[in-house]
């Protein structure tokens, strides 16, 4: 368990992604798509498309 708090900067990815991408393929669009490191220490949320 790890703690989140108001220190931590977090990134809402604007748009929809497939849960079943690996942490590659999230890092990828955390650096493609949002143009930040995943590295960062920042708090970065996916969302999927319900069925």
């Amino acid at each position: 368990m790890f703690a989140l708090g108001s220190s931590h900067r977090f990134y809402l990815y604007d748009g929809y992604c497939d849960m079943r991408k690996s942490f590659d393929g999230l890092c990828g669009l955390i650096s493609s798509g949002m143009q930040r490191q995943a590295t960062s220490g920042e708090v970065f949320v996916f969302l999927n498309r319900s069925r």
